[in-house]
């Protein structure tokens, strides 16, 4: 007699889904790195904003020329994007570290449903928490700049696309560095790698010859998701949902990959 599968309790996504939100909520890291992020991104957005407020007589001709009040408030991205790549990597290498893959997968036996859960569950978390981060860090920016007539708005061309975009650049680059910390399962190795990447690659890219930069350039990357945070567009560029859209695509090949390195390795 056959046992239907309801009654042998087979294992859904959706039930591998909320055992990830369990796991990720219950770590007190998981708590501190996302608060690190979001004060990055609303303390530092203030700071520069209140800085370049202040020094703006001061400031040379082309600076004030170029300058973009949108991207101004959202310059905690910088340092918010450190925070969420460790805890993205963190989410997958941490149980490799402590053994504790080894119950997941048992649990999962298919084992694909596990990275899947990892990376939607952190996904929607950092896309939520950083999207709103994004928003109040404007909004304070804005506000401390508008007081020398220097701010912007929402309603302004390419500003809520910047705003937004900020948060949307964030999650993918959780997402690549939920990927990387599944393919290479080491915290130390998967941070590195994305960073490398994110930080090293294009400054390296910078000692080749220009008409060689501005060809590789705009498709690495941190350049081409970072496009999508820039109300005006540096030269040289791909266009900002374009761009976004090859960050997107690094985001899926490496999960790919970190997919087919589950597969077929042992725990």
């Amino acid at each position: 007699m056959t046992i239907p599968e309801a009654e042998r309790g087979e294992v859904s996504q959706l039930k591998v889904i909320h055992s990830e939100w369990i796991k990720l909520r219950s770590l007190r890291s998981t708590l501190f790195t996302l608060l690190a992020a979001v004060v990055a991104m609303i303390g530092l957005g203030y700071l520069f904003s209140y800085f370049t407020a202040d020094r703006w007589s001061h400031l040379p001709a082309d600076e004030r020329l170029n300058f973009d009040p949108t991207l101004t408030s959202l310059r905690g991205f910088f340092l918010a994007q450190l925070a969420v790549g460790v805890l993205g990597v963190l989410v997958v290498s941490g149980e490799y570290a402590t053994g504790m893959i080894r119950a997941s997968l048992s649990a999962v036996p298919r084992r694909l449903p596990v990275l899947w859960a990892k990376a939607l569950v952190f996904g929607a978390v950092t896309w939520v928490l950083m999207t709103i981060a994004a928003l109040i860090a404007f909004l304070i920016g804005q506000a401390v700049l508008s007081g020398h007539h220097l701010g912007t708005s929402l309603g302004s061309p390419g500003v809520l696309r910047a705003v937004l975009g900020a948060g949307l650049y964030l999650t993918v680059l959780g997402l690549i560095g939920v990927a990387l910390g599944a393919l290479i399962r080491n915290t130390a190795g998967g941070i590195a790698t994305l960073f490398g990447v994110l930080l090293v690659l294009p400054v390296l890219a910078e000692a080749l010859p220009s008409s060689w930069f501005d060809a590789i350039n705009k498709y690495l990357p941190s350049t081409a998701g970072q496009g999508l945070i820039r109300v005006h567009q540096a030269a040289h560029t791909l266009s900002p949902w374009a761009g976004f859209a090859v960050f997107c695509l690094y985001a899926v090949i490496t999960l790919a990959g970190a997919a087919v390195a589950l597969k077929r390795r042992d725990a």
